[in-house]
């Protein structure tokens, strides 16, 4: 009767231990379920939810370190034709983005739209020096003016050249130019405007829409009208619409494999950035990517920049690589976006202009990206603002000059990460309530296995002790 006991409590063991490695099994995609309906809930753009809270508020704050380019051979560009030679002189540090989203509105569409308010404060203390700190560099309205006898009247009235020098303040946020007899400046219409509006889907109806803009300016495409016909087409479109995100946050579990493609108002464009690596970001781990070396790449590489090649000649019949010329969304300036010293710019870029180093750790932008949740936890978005100036036979301070030259004024580094206190919140209540469930899921399944493999060689050990005692 002893041995019945054993046998029997050991299978009711047995069986027990199968029925909680079943729960802990069953547990592996009932869990995945609850966590995904959890996270996509609270992933949805709306009042209430952990992504609203986090999206509407200013958040993180958010700085722009700006390097200055400084001209160490003025004279001997204008008087002999020497090429430039530059030194770095930076950062000068601002806080922006410091101003909550304003005029949030819900529509029955499945968005919201938004504006985001531009300002700027000087941080001394993250700064090199003053704002007053003197800096040598280009004449911007000579780049900007059309090169006829009268300008050269207006240079030379005004005791003007090709370079100027101006504080550090006059030259990023304006000054009175008295050429133009107006203001100048590198982000002259900054501070106190607002960047959008935006339209941007909440994921109400698809998640996977969360955060991917519908409109910028009320129009789901932005044209850059093209001096010559491209695919018969005078218009270049780069569609919005489902297409690209407003980069603060992407559609929850983000896939190593898939690129992810966001907005830049900078540069009136989206682009793509893939997977670089996982990093530990305050003990969580997030995905970085990073922009591909094809995003700067010349027309002949990548067609989608052909629209960004407005002239022939000054870019070399378009295989310029590693600058976009954005005079089509700056009212006709001579601007051109590239990453930092031209990196991943073609080698005539440092060979105009020397003084350059290009650093791919230094210069390059990238987002780290939770991948659960899809917020963006730490950015940094590395731009360097040029103009061009050329040859002119008869602006006397262009005479000297060679050939056409893509000038740097000025690159930026916006930065934004997530403080010591949104990190042990968002550990809490995320990746914790995950860890957690992924331990009981474990425990259980162990314990279960564990008790179900005891219990059975229990079974077997106490049956063959019986036998053995019945043949003897």
């Amino acid at each position: 009767m002893g041995c019945c006991n054993r046998r029997c409590g050991l299978i009711a063991g047995a069986v027990v231990g199968a029925l909680v490695a079943i729960l802990g099994g069953i547990l592996f995609p009932v869990g995945d379920m609850i966590i995904q309906g959890t996270v996509e809930k609270e992933a949805v753009i709306e009042p209430g939810t952990t992504a609203y809270e986090n999206w509407a508020a200013a958040g993180a704050k958010v700085y722009r370190q700006f390097w200055l380019f400084e001209v160490v051979n003025p004279l001997e560009v204008v008087e002999y034709g020497a090429t430039p030679v530059v030194v770095e002189r930076g950062p000068y540090t601002y806080m922006t983005r410091y101003l909550a989203k304003d005029n949030i509105t819900f529509h029955l569409n499945h968005t919201v739209s938004f504006l985001l308010p531009n300002g700027a404060i000087f941080e001394p203390s993250m700064s090199v020096g003053a704002e007053e700190d003197k800096i040598t560099t280009l004449n911007l309205a000579v780049a900007v003016k059309e090169l006829h006898s009268i300008v050269d009247a207006m240079i030379k009235s005004t005791n003007s050249s090709l370079f100027q020098r101006r504080s550090v303040k006059e030259l990023l946020w304006g000054y009175p130019d008295p050429i133009l007899k107006g203001d100048l400046g590198f982000f002259l219409d900054y501070n106190n405007t607002y960047d959008g509006p935006y339209d941007v889907f909440t994921g109400k109806d698809d998640i996977e829409n969360v955060g991917k803009i519908d409109m910028w300016k009320g129009s789901r495409s932005v044209y850059l009208r093209l001096p010559f016909p491209v695919h018969g087409d005078i218009f270049h479109v780069t569609k919005l619409n489902r297409n690209v995100q407003y980069a603060s946050s992407f559609p929850p579990f983000v896939k190593k494999k898939d690129p992810l493609f966001f907005f830049s108002s900078d540069i009136c464009r989206s682009v793509s950035a893939s997977y670089e690596r996982t990093v530990d970001l305050k003990g969580i781990d997030v995905y970085r990517y990073s922009l591909l070396p094809s995003t700067l790449a010349s027309p002949l590489d990548n067609p989608d920049n052909k629209c960004f090649c407005s002239n022939m000649k000054t870019t070399k019949n378009c295989t310029l690589a590693g600058v976009l010329d954005i005079s089509s969304c700056q009212q006709g300036r001579p601007v051109y976006i590239s990453l930092p010293h031209f990196l991943h710019g073609s080698p005539s870029l440092r060979t105009d202009v020397l003084g350059l180093s290009p650093h791919e750790e230094h210069h390059k932008t990238f987002l780290d990206v939770e991948p659960t949740s899809g917020f963006t936890l730490n950015f940094a978005k590395r731009i360097q603002v040029n103009m061009m100036y050329g040859p002119s036979k008869v602006i006397t301070v262009l005479k000297k000059v060679k050939d056409y030259t893509i000038f740097p004024l000025v690159w930026l580094n916006e930065t934004a990460t997530l403080d010591d206190e949104t990190a042990e919140m968002f550990k809490k209540e995320l990746i914790s309530r995950i860890q957690m469930l992924e331990i009981i899921q474990q425990v259980l399944l162990g314990v279960g296995i564990g008790v179900f493999v005891l219990c059975l060689l229990g079974y077997f050990i106490v049956r063959r002790s019986h036998n053995k005692k019945e043949l003897a």
